[in-house]
Parts: C-alpha cells; structure tokens; sequence
C-alpha cells in the first residue's frame, strides 16, 4: 500500500513539473481549470462527482457531531430537572420525543430502570454503540472518497498515455517535447486524484476524533445522570411504552398444563 502511494505522489509531481516545465517554454498560455478539465479526460466526470460528495459528506459530519445537534444543552438540562424531581416517566417522554442522541441514550436506560441495573447500563451502553456506529459509518464515506479518486485518477493516467503513446507511435516523434506534453496531459488525471483524496482523509481522520470526544461526553452526562439510580423502587413499574415481546412460557397459561422436557445439551 505504502509503494502504491508512493507511485501517486511520483506521478502527481511527474505531472506538476511536465507542467511548469510547458509553461516556461515561450509562447505557451496558461491553462484554465477548463482547459486542464477536458486534458484530464472522461475521469474527470467521477473524480468531479467524488469531490461534490467530499464537501456534503464534511458538512453533514461537522454538524452532526457538534454539541448542538449530540447533546444540547437545553435537552441536557431538561433531563437532570426531571431526574432530580425523580419525574421518570416525564424523563421518558421527553427524551422519546426529544430526538437528540443524548436523549436517545436516556431514553433507553429510563425504559430498562424496572429490569435492573445491569438491564439499564446494557441498553445504555446498546444505545451509544448505535449512535457511534451511525456516525461513523457516514464519515467513513470520506475514506471511501480518499481511497477510490486516485484509483480512478490513475486508471485515467494509463489509458490517457496508452493513447497518447499509440498515437505518437502512428505519427512518429518529430519533436520529443510533444511527448513530454501528452504525458502531461494525461497525468492530470492522477492529480485530481490525489487532490481530492488529500482532504478526504484528513476530514476523516478529524471527524472520526470528534465522533470519539462526542460519544465520551454523552456516556459522562448519561452516567451522571444513573449515578445513584433508585432502582429497588422502580422495580416492577412499567415506564414508558416500550414493547417487551418475550411473555410467559405458554404451559403457565392453562392451568394444570405440564411443561415440556427439554433434551440435555450434548
């Protein structure tokens, strides 16, 4: 992996000094964003779409992970005035209909309160590893991004040049600065490649960090507000309007009804 970067980046600055090196030459004007658009070929079209899906992806990951939108505070101290006033099931329904995933934490543990302690901090913990897995899964989109434009950056550069050289190959070089120029050209390819795929690690990596130190705050406002939890006195109340779907086994229903034997684990 390490010798395949190492490749790119040869390429990219093959490419970047085949270009200086054309534009010093006299008479040569300098090329637009246009002009190097159309040199780079039908990649461009993939490599331009990959960078459209850069940007949304780093807007929608920058909001989604700032304080506002993981745990605001008015949601933060709605939730520890209701715990406080020991309001349980108004604690459940406000985080239900709440929507934040500070809120959605809550909403989780208050509901598995009459199960227990261990019940509780299992659907807590569910609940964050949820949230943190939503997140990530869409910045990972970035390293999909980083990974995939200089490969389609770089299948442009060889069928650019075999192009380049057949056509070269038909006509004859008269002038080895026309082939010094083709190759160039194709390269274009390769760095927008890499242009695009620079800053889609770096987001990532600088999201992913924020995702961390989101879910780490979550789990600290969520545990200050179990900490002491009067579980003993919940115990056997019903809060909130979660569905529990495993009832009681089916030979308790009928009275007189024997249960079945089961066969011995091998």
């Amino acid at each position: 992996m390490k010798k395949l970067r190492t490749s790119l980046f040869s390429l990219a600055a093959l490419a970047l000094m085949t270009a200086v090196a054309s534009a010093a030459e006299g008479g040569v004007k300098e090329k637009t964003l246009l002009d190097l658009f159309e040199e780079g070929g039908w990649v461009m079209y993939p490599i331009t779409i990959a960078s459209v899906a850069m940007i949304w992806f780093i807007v929608d990951g920058y909001i989604r992970t700032s304080e506002k939108k993981l745990y605001p505070a008015g949601h933060v101290t709605q939730l520890r005035e209701l715990f406080q006033r020991g309001d349980y099931p108004g604690a459940y329904n406000f985080a239900k209909n709440a929507g934040s995933p500070v809120a959605e934490v809550v909403r989780a543990g208050v509901a598995f309160t009459p199960d227990g302690k261990v019940m509780t901090e299992e659907a807590i913990i569910s609940e964050v590893s949820r949230i943190q897995g939503e997140l990530m899964g869409r910045a990972s989109y970035l390293s999909v991004i980083g990974v995939c434009t200089p490969m389609i950056g770089l299948v442009g550069t060889v069928t650019g040049m075999m192009k380049a050289f057949d056509k070269l190959g038909s006509s004859g070089v008269g002038d080895p600065s026309q082939l010094a120029e083709a190759i160039g050209e194709v390269l274009v390819a390769t760095a927008s490649g890499l242009f695009i795929a620079i800053p889609a690690f770096i987001c990532y990596y600088l999201l992913r960090n924020r995702i961390t130190k989101g879910v780490h705050d979550i789990q600290e406002i969520v545990t200050g507000l179990f900490r002491a939890f009067p579980y003993d006195e919940v115990a056997g109340h019903a809060i909130g309007d979660e569905v529990i779907y495993a009832a009681k086994p089916d030979w308790n229903a009928s009275p007189g009804q024997v249960a079945p034997e089961f066969a011995p684990k091998a």
